[in-house]
């Protein structure tokens, strides 16, 4: 779709200035855990636009993003605000980083990179398969939603945004056949995400990677 107008189905917080925002899906939407969509608004006559990643295990009905606010952005005031009943702009989905019914995914994400990782898990469970994550961040969200599938057996390791991966990462790693690994954050956790996994046996060329920049 692109530049479609989109309902708002419901807001929730996640976090410290941090939601999840649910839009009514389209006619014949069609997105997996893992991809984006570009929300786009008008802000002092001007076209301001964010990418956020699917956050929901399926696209069904609603889909979720996951939305960190930055109160001094240009978009981030106009999302803080949203309520059931607006409507938002939006395009996509886009990406290729994502699940595709695989047995296991193991995922590795750093800041925002957590909406995806709680989407994939989640999809993974719906679909009977496993997951892990690995979540690395110094002020965490979507904790109510990691609690949740730590306790439906997911293996969750929540790290400080300094704290080394190693350890988590080799606990996750299982080297099966089937396993995938997905990586999502900011170009200096990839570099640690993928340092971590070739230290614990994996193939950090054969990772499904997002790079949020």
């Amino acid at each position: 779709m692109e530049d479609e107008p989109l309902s708002v189905a419901a807001v929730s917080s996640v976090g410290q200035n941090a939601v999840a925002i649910a839009f009514e899906s389209p006619p014949d939407f069609a997105a997996r855990p893992g991809q984006f969509v570009k929300l786009v608004a008008e802000v002092d006559g001007e076209r301001e636009s964010r990418f956020y990643t699917i956050s929901s295990s399926d696209v069904a009905d609603t889909f979720e993003v996951t939305v960190e606010i930055d109160p001094d952005g240009a978009l981030g005031p106009i999302l803080a605000e949203l309520d059931a009943g607006d409507t938002m702009t939006i395009s996509g989905p886009y990406g290729n980083a994502y699940y595709e019914d695989e047995p296991r995914a193991v995922i590795l994400a750093g800041g925002p990179g957590v909406g995806p990782a709680v989407g994939i898990a989640r999809r993974a469970l719906a679909d009977g398969n496993e997951a892990a994550i690995v979540y690395r961040d110094d002020d965490p969200i979507h904790e109510d939603a990691l609690d949740e599938l730590a306790a439906e057996g997911i293996t969750v390791h929540v790290l400080d945004a300094d704290d080394d991966m190693g350890e988590a990462t080799t606990d996750v790693l299982t080297h099966d056949e089937g396993e995938q690994v997905f990586v999502y954050g900011f170009a200096d956790f990839l570099d640690a995400a993928t340092t971590a996994i070739d230290a614990a046996g994996g193939d950090p060329d054969g990772a499904k990677v997002e790079n949020f920049g």
